[in-house]
Formats: C-alpha cells, structure tokens, sequence
C-alpha cells in the first residue's frame, strides 16, 4: 500500500509542474500577431491544366468520369 500512494503522489507532483509550467506560459509569453501572405499559382486559381510533360514521360490514364461495373 505505501508503494501506491507513493506512486499517486509523484504522479500527482508531475501534474502539478506540467500544470504550473502552463500556468506560467499563459502568463508570461505574449503572442505577437503577425500577417501571413502564401502565394497561390494564378494557374490553380484559373483552372488551367499543368504544364506540358516532358519528353520521354508515359501520359496517365486519367478520366474525369468513374469507370461503369462490368455487366454480370
């Protein structure tokens, strides 16, 4: 029995400094807002296709329609 209590009181001192650590960041640390700027390709916001493939590289067999089930 005293091996579970120690067990619970070090488990209960762990979470005390997890939650003091937290306690302390939300007091001292002030988040500095800031705008964020991401480029988007004028190509994806036009709906154009990607560019030509190289030489040399197979063309994916790709539809825009599902494939039908075949008949039983």
């Amino acid at each position: 029995m005293p091996t579970l209590f120690r067990l619970l009181i070090t488990i209960l001192f762990l979470a005390g400094l997890v939650y003091a650590g937290m306690f302390a960041l939300v007091s001292f640390v002030e988040p500095n807002p800031k705008d964020v700027t991401q480029r988007i390709p004028t190509r994806e916001l036009l709906g154009e296709t990607a560019p030509s493939r190289p030489v040399g590289m197979p063309t994916p067999n790709v539809t825009s329609t599902p494939a039908t089930p075949p008949a039983q």
